[in-house]
């Protein structure tokens, strides 16, 4: 069975985490630093503090914009629970907005109409790694006096209108869990675009103590006064070696993904029962996902697992949750999107093959 996702780890993986074992310094030291350096670097984003997953990037992320209980957050449904969870755990209310049909991002006409005196942050995913509207998204928090706070756990190596997915709102959040473009085995970061937040993201990675400026005394211990506490949010130095090596290759392993991509578009443009997705020019995406609408979502699924082809719709809606409040009634594009769409496997490990196999069992029908 082709699958959907494939775990990369570079060659050069085992020396590089074999050399920080044999180090016996384990948590976050020169290896970190080296891994925001090597992101900044490679994607030409700001500030990245690295942490050990996208789950607490988003929380880092939401406590760093000042989200506070009460506060109402207004994101997406079209996305995996973390993200919700995070607007949860600061006390403030997630607001769901409507999405487009043809991306899966949130559509920035509702997040208007969402808007209350309440909202404090818009949050949106880029869905599979294709840029939301952040023209307009940009456009309605300035307006607003809001946070614009990215999911881009999808999207690393995106761009929009040729500005790196990461450099263009206040917070962007990264996941470099075990299936992502790059993985640190489970990891995160969050990029902002001020230094002073930057500044206050590095503080609270580590509970809330400010190491650069907190000697050691003579006793042993560092010397603070903790006035804010923080959290245990810190990358190791073993999983940023992993993210190291893994970014050695990106550049082909992400043209591969692209070129897949490609081959999938041209061969499904004139297939019956299927609906591509909107594709612009001024939006690269990551390509994380290959997704679609299809009619007989279930005779799709069966058909492509009878051909060893794995078909998933990845994530439903997470508004469905009890914790959320349950399926809303005015979101009626994501009514529609999760009742039509799929996605067919798309990774760099996929040979030559497996892509031709996994393109003639789509058009072949179901």
């Amino acid at each position: 069975m082709i699958g959907m996702f494939a775990t990369y780890v570079d060659p050069s993986a085992r020396e590089s985490v074999g050399a920080v074992l044999d180090s016996t310094f384990l948590s976050e030291g020169v290896k970190v630093r080296a891994f925001e350096d090597a992101l900044t670097q490679k994607f030409d984003i700001p500030r990245p503090i690295a942490l050990n997953s996208g789950s607490t990037a988003l929380e880092l992320a939401l406590e760093l914009a000042g989200i506070a209980p009460g506060d109402e957050v207004i994101t997406s449904p079209q996305t995996f629970i973390a993200t919700g969870i995070a607007i949860l755990r600061q006390g403030a209310v997630p607001v769901f907005a409507d999405i487009e049909y043809d991306t899966g991002n949130i559509d920035p006409d509702s997040v208007q109409k969402k808007i209350t005196p309440k909202t404090k942050a818009i949050l949106p995913i880029h869905w599979g790694g294709y840029p939301c509207d952040m023209d307009r998204l940009s456009a309605i928090a300035k307006e607003h006096g809001l946070k614009v706070i990215e999911d881009a756990a999808h999207a690393l190596g995106a761009s929009y209108h040729g500005k790196s997915i990461g450099a263009i709102s206040d917070f962007t959040c990264f996941s470099f869990q075990a299936i992502k473009h790059v993985t640190t085995g489970d990891g995160g970061a969050v990029c902002c675009l001020s230094a002073a937040d930057e500044q206050e993201g590095m503080k609270k990675r580590w509970f809330g103590i400010d190491r650069a400026h907190s000697p050691m005394s003579i006793l042993g211990e560092r010397e603070y006064d903790l006035k804010d506490p923080g959290f245990k949010f810190h990358m190791n130095d073993y999983a940023a070696a992993l993210g190291l090596a893994n970014l050695k290759n990106l550049d082909e392993r992400m043209e591969r993904r692209r070129m897949i991509s490609s081959k999938y578009r041209e061969a499904f443009k004139n297939v019956d029962g299927i609906t591509l997705w909107r594709q612009e020019e001024h939006c690269m995406s990551a390509n994380w996902l290959f997704g679609f609408h299809v009619e007989r979502r279930e005779d799709f699924i069966r058909a492509m697992a009878s051909r060893g082809i794995t078909a998933s719709v990845v994530h439903l809606r997470i508004d469905a949750n009890s914790c959320f409040g349950g399926i809303r009634k005015d979101l009626p594009v994501q009514d529609r999107f999760n009742n039509t769409q799929i996605h067919i496997p798309l990774h760099d490990m996929l040979s030559d093959d497996e892509v031709g196999q996994i393109i003639d069992s789509v058009t072949a029908g179901w």
